[in-house]
């Protein structure tokens, strides 16, 4: 937000401090300062001069030889004999009488400031005639455009007005005056960072920045009068000027009015001066009116061609409809880009046609132009995150953009239009015409000087969030000078502050901001430098966080690498891994089209990373994750998506290394590795669980269910589906686990029990038994963990290991399993033949339980 301290001062009533202490309150109490602009020294020693004579150039067609009245101002200047000064000439609009901007010998021509050389004027020689300096057009002077003539300046002007009235007036201009003086071009441009007012909508506004410099400074601040207070304008919605909203949601305000016998021409020198300073290009006396008033007030307003529109509809009236596009609708702005709007723009259309996107850009068709005799002006209000999502859509900031985006208020439509209108009636013959006020405050409290109801507070609950002691008048003090609306009352136990927010803060709804608005208006600076009494006790470990380290640790030293990955996945590597994207979160505001939903688990993530590595050599590696997942299937009670978090691990070799073995166990033992075998259970996947996200990347047949011994579920480990293989170019030996990193954690941050070393020798035999080839492993393990559990020697310790499994290519109805019994007694040597005597006993239990035979 660019701020002229000369703007600011023309509305208060004492004197601002020097540049440097003005610019350390704003920076202290108000917002950052990006930057400070001396904009008076690109217009030192220029002179406002009068053309007394202007003839032909005898050796030059298209120059003249003039003779100025500088009122003798410039010294040390070869003058003739009436003490004018002689000036070349190339400018067609030149002409005797007129006012104009004169740069005399030795000064820098303003539009080169700063360039790296500056242009710097001399009296020389053109054509046979001495020049002295030259006359400047706008371009010159860097106000403006415009290089086809003279900047032209007012004589005729009447008195200036203070800007506190109504409307301001040309100064009044005689030779020799300082052009920067008179027009405040000896000013200095105070650039505030925008991100300091994104709550603050006023503060995108020059009365809104000098509202709270006088509160900084501790100074009374007075609004004009028709800014406070409108005069009343009865609504006219007759057949000339019709306003049709559809979108009172979105447009709670739409106040239009037409303006006849329009002449267009530039706007006066003062407001293009002001309006060049602060970043914004003149272009015409009508637009240029419109963006003046946005600048000083924070609310952008909008001009069309009242008969364009009226041609566009073929119709008498004219007709402005706020809507949604309608499907195919295009729109021309006025910077001749064609954009196609989405359902979700606020348009603004005629009955016919679509003439400007509302809050950003105005359209090319009804363009207010040279040949324009009547306007209709707009000030509306449009919602902020519209305004902001259409913004980023089609790529359009404009100074409008900037300001909607922060949520202007509604009450100021029409007291900006009414000081709007006081300025375009002081160009000679406007007459205005009718006028519309669409008012849909609904969602507002019915008051008119309030967006929202009184705040009540006390002193104390102030001074406790402040940590000072300002009393009741204190705070009223402090908020009155920027306007706020205070009174006094007391209750039984402390006096009670009633605070009503005046109409253009939108920021002001609870308690805690009235503390903050105090804070800072007081001075932060000011407040106690005591830090607050807190605990020496060390702060809890996140449980989280350290089993994640654990985790991290374990996996690392097994050889698998870490990868991170985005918690979001475009929606056709979900359909690869057999996950069904409606079962994600869309994203609506993606960070690009490859990331469209929340990942429903880690794997598509992983799967998706193994062929580029595989690509970049690396032929037998394991990656590992651990991250967060989202479904639609898991609310939680607050109705936010469920988080959980998971570890995945995908293990994967090139087919030429020609691996031995399945790759479930590497993947098993690298699980096992991470958990302990002994925590673990492992059970088919049932179909009810072929269901969910997480199983669905894996071939069932080749995976299984891993649960913890409480039987807690885990996750899954296995090999993935032939059609996940060939979707994402996987090698033949890949598998993988995921499994719930939170339940891990019940057992992983246990702390291991002691078990003391054997001290006496173990005994180890081994047992095969012959089972039907189609009985799954699970069944024979837990039915040789019972056996064994019932026919167990007193006070020993039994270790059961799977060393092999045997099918016979000339039996296939049978399958042979081998399994190591590692038996130890605690309280002696136990011998061959009673440790044989127990396995005897659990193979006469397998032959009635499973009908396993020993072999």
């Amino acid at each position: 937000m660019k701020v002229s301290r000369n703007w600011l001062q023309e509305y208060l009533d004492f004197e601002l401090p020097g540049v440097d202490e003005l610019v350390q309150k704003i920076g202290a109490q108000l917002g950052a300062v990006e930057e400070v602009i001396d904009v008076g020294k690109k217009y030192e020693g220029i002179v406002i001069v009068k053309v007394i004579s202007c003839e032909p150039h005898p050796n030059a067609d298209k120059l003249q030889l003039c003779t100025i009245d500088d009122g003798k101002k410039v010294a040390d200047i070869e003058r003739t004999e009436g003490g004018y000064v002689q000036v070349v000439c190339g400018a067609p609009n030149v002409a005797v009488g007129q006012f104009v901007a004169w740069l005399p010998p030795g000064r820098t021509v303003p539009s080169s400031f700063d360039e790296h050389e500056p242009f710097v004027l001399e009296a020389r020689e053109i054509r046979g005639q001495v020049s002295n300096g030259m006359l400047a057009s706008p371009k010159e002077l860097a106000i403006s455009d415009s290089h086809e003539g003279l900047l032209v300046l007012n004589e005729d002007a009447e008195p200036e007005v203070q800007a506190n009235e109504v409307v301001r007036q040309s100064p009044t201009i005689k030779p020799g005056d300082d052009f920067a003086k008179t027009y405040a071009l000896d000013d200095y441009i105070i650039d505030i960072e925008n991100k300091m007012f994104t709550h603050r909508p006023d503060c995108f506004g020059i009365l809104g920045i000098a509202r709270e410099v006088a509160g900084i400074l501790g100074k009374q601040f007075v609004s004009p009068a028709i800014y406070l207070n409108a005069p009343s304008v009865e609504e006219t919605a007759t057949d000339t000027l019709v306003i049709d909203n559809e979108l009172p949601e979105l447009v709670p305000r739409f106040t239009a009015q037409v303006f006849q016998n329009i002449t267009i021409g530039p706007s006066p020198v003062w407001m293009q001066t002001m309006l060049t300073r602060v970043g914004v290009r003149p272009i015409n006396n009508i637009v240029d009116i419109t963006n003046y008033y946005m600048v000083l007030t924070g609310q952008p307003l909008h001009a069309y061609d009242f008969d364009k529109l009226r041609k566009i509809d073929n119709s008498e009236s004219a007709t402005l409809t706020i809507r949604h596009p309608k499907k195919g609708e295009k729109l021309t702005l006025l910077n001749g880009k064609i954009i196609e709007p989405i359902q979700s723009d606020i348009m603004i259309a005629s009955a016919a046609t679509l003439v400007g996107n509302g809050g950003v850009k105005g359209g090319g068709d009804t363009e207010v132009d040279e040949q324009t005799k009547a306007i209709v002006l707009e000030c509306a209000q449009f919602d902020m995150f519209s305004v902001r999502r259409t913004a980023m859509t089609h790529g359009l900031f404009t100074d409008a953009v900037t300001r909607f985006s922060k949520g202007q208020s509604p009450l100021q439509n029409d007291k900006v239009v009414a000081w709007t209108r006081a300025q375009l009636l002081n160009i000679s013959g406007v007459a205005p015409g009718a006028y519309v006020d669409d008012v849909n405050l609904d969602k507002y409290v019915t008051t008119r000087n309030s967006l929202y109801p009184s705040l009540e507070v006390s002193p104390s609950f102030i001074q406790r969030r402040l940590g000072i002691d300002l009393t009741a008048d204190d705070i009223t003090s402090l908020l009155t000078h920027v306007e706020f609306s205070v009174e006094s009352n007391r209750n039984e136990k402390d006096e009670l502050l009633t605070v009503t927010a005046p109409f253009w803060r939108t920021d002001i709804e609870l308690p805690e901001d009235i503390v903050e608005e105090v804070g800072r208006l007081y001075g932060y600076d000011k407040l106690h430098l005591e830090l607050p009494s807190r605990t020496i006790n060390p702060a809890q470990k996140d449980q989280l966080l350290m089993l994640k380290h654990v985790v991290r640790k374990k996996l690392a030293t097994a050889g698998a690498n870490e990868v991170l990955t985005y918690s979001f996945v475009h929606g056709e590597l979900l359909k690869k891994v057999g996950q069904d994207p409606e079962k994600a979160f869309q994203i609506s505001n993606a960070l690009s089209p490859d990331l469209q939903y929340y990942r429903l688990s880690l794997m598509p993530s992983l799967l998706d990373k193994v062929h580029m590595n595989m690509k970049a050599g690396f032929k037998e590696f394991a990656l590992f994750e651990i991250g967060k997942t989202h479904s639609t299937d898991h609310m939680r009670d607050d109705t936010l998506p469920g988080e959980f978090e998971f570890t995945g691990l995908v293990v994967v070799a090139d087919d030429i290394i020609k691996k031995t073995g399945a790759a479930y166990y590497e993947a098993k033992a690298l699980l096992e590795h991470l958990v302990g075998h002994e925590h673990l259970t492992y059970k088919p996947v049932s179909k009810d669980m072929q269901e969910y996200p997480v199983t669905q990347p894996y071939n069932y047949d080749r995976s299984a269910l891993v649960s913890l011994k409480d039987g807690e579920f885990l996750g899954i480990i296995g090999e993935f589906k032939p059609s996940v293989i060939r979707a994402l170019k996987l090698p033949n030996y890949s598998a993988g686990f995921e499994i719930d990193t939170e339940a891990l954690g019940r057992i992983m941050t246990k702390m291991p029990g002691y078990i003391p070393l054997n001290k006496f020798p173990s005994v180890k035999q081994d047992m095969t038994i012959a089972v039907d080839a189609n009985m799954a492993y699970e069944t024979v393990y837990d039915a040789v963990q019972k056996a064994y559990a019932y026919h167990g020697l007193d006070e020993t310790h039994i270790k059961l290991e799977l060393i092999d499994i045997y099918q016979n290519e000339a039996d296939t109805s049978h399958k042979h399993l081998t399994f190591r019994f590692t038996t130890t007694g605690q309280n002696r040597t136990l011998t061959d033949k009673e440790v044989a005597s127990v396995l005897d006993k659990i193979a006469d239990s397998l032959q009635s339980e499973i009908n396993a035979t020993r072999i």
